[in-house]
């Protein structure tokens, strides 16, 4: 596990030196006629195979940053230091309080869910909380809203899960900024890593069937951690991302504040044209490991048509991996939620792509 991560980092670390700065501003087009490659004078290259698009996902990774700020070096590991607050048994898991150590002086607050099986290595799930105040309780099940409850049904179904607190939200206070970040979006991926590093190093945990699942706020956030971790396997995004033209009319400023990237104000001054990322290609980066995205036709937050434009972009790029099927989209009839008809295809979707041997499926 300790190696797995710090080859990840090392890695990434190099992404800059391969794939170099843009060197000419992206237009819209750059974010979604994604199988071409333009060098400094704007001549393009056709993305043929997987060599090529692993050239063009490089710099996605480095426009990314450009906005968000730099993944952290492997200084900043530090070990995990599991600290226990509580313990409570449920029917079919153990549902722990826990805080771990993700970089000098820096704890984060989170639930760990363990079901309560045979002895055997199972799948993990890092599960990612919406914005809410309470952050990590309501995936766990201890919120208002049964419907976001997915960690705690997860559980029920066989699937270790941990369930941290984003910067700032439940029983976790920090500045991102303070702390060298250039984002707290950044600082959030910086956690998740580690969270997957805590889940890998669990004797309940088959480190090689691992995902990662979040609404809204978790949806982006889990879009985000994958894009830095291999060993994440599987993505379920709901109600966490659209294209930015489709956002709000094109005005991103809501994704600009202290709670995600200032620098798409500050540097860019929110000008699509100029702002070097955006989800179609950030969707197609995950390729070809499975994504699997919830989102609802009357969505307030993400226009269904800027998801739908972000996946038909994407998915030339999983079809070049002959991964077409890695690659789903649903659309409920429904505003800004989560199903129970979208998340049981979404539990499914992960239990057919981690598990080996299939997980329980609770009686109703």
């Amino acid at each position: 596990m300790v190696a797995d991560h710090l080859a990840v980092v090392l890695i990434l670390a190099t992404i800059g030196q391969t794939a170099g700065p843009h060197p000419i501003p992206p237009s819209q087009s750059d974010h979604t006629r994604l199988l071409v490659i333009r060098d400094a004078v704007g001549k393009e290259t056709a993305v043929k195979s997987p060599a090529d698009w692993e050239v063009r996902r490089a710099r996605i990774l480095v426009g990314f940053e450009q906005v968000a700020g730099p993944l952290p070096g492997v200084e900043r590991r530090v070990k995990l230091e599991v600290e226990t607050l509580e313990e409570r048994r449920e029917p079919g898991y153990v549902r722990k309080k826990i805080r771990f150590a993700v970089e000098p002086g820096d704890r984060v607050p989170a639930w760990l869910l363990i079901p309560t099986r045979e002895p055997r290595r199972g799948p993990a799930m890092l599960c990612l909380h919406q914005t809410i105040a309470i952050g990590k309780d309501e995936p766990a099940g201890l919120g208002p809203n049964p419907e976001l409850a997915y960690a705690r049904e997860l559980a029920d179904r066989g699937f270790v899960c941990l369930v941290p607190d984003y910067p700032n939200f439940g029983e976790y206070k920090v500045d991102p900024y303070a702390l060298g970040y250039q984002s707290a979006t950044m600082k959030g991926i910086w956690n998740h890593l580690r969270a997957v590093d805590l889940l890998t190093s669990l004797p309940e945990v088959d480190p090689d069937r691992v995902g990662v699942i979040g609404h809204s706020l978790g949806g982006h956030n889990a879009i985000f951690v994958a894009l830095y971790d291999p060993r994440i396997k599987v993505v379920v995004s709901s109600c966490g991302f659209c294209a930015f033209p489709r956002y709000y009319g094109g005005n991103v400023a809501g994704w600009s504040h202290k709670g995600y990237m200032p620098l798409l104000k500050s540097r860019y001054q929110l000008d699509l044209n100029r702002i070097p990322f955006d989800f179609p290609a950030i969707v197609a980066a995950l390729a070809p490991r499975a994504f699997f995205t919830s989102s609802p036709l009357h969505d307030a937050n993400f226009d269904v048509a800027g998801v739908r434009d972000a996946i038909t972009a994407a998915r030339p790029v999983f079809e070049l991996y002959h991964a077409g099927d890695r690659l789903m989209a649903i659309y409920p009839d429904a505003a800004h939620s989560f199903p129970a008809k979208a998340r049981a295809a979404a539990y499914d979707f992960v239990i057919a792509r981690l598990a080996q041997t299939k997980p329980i499926v609770p009686s109703e």
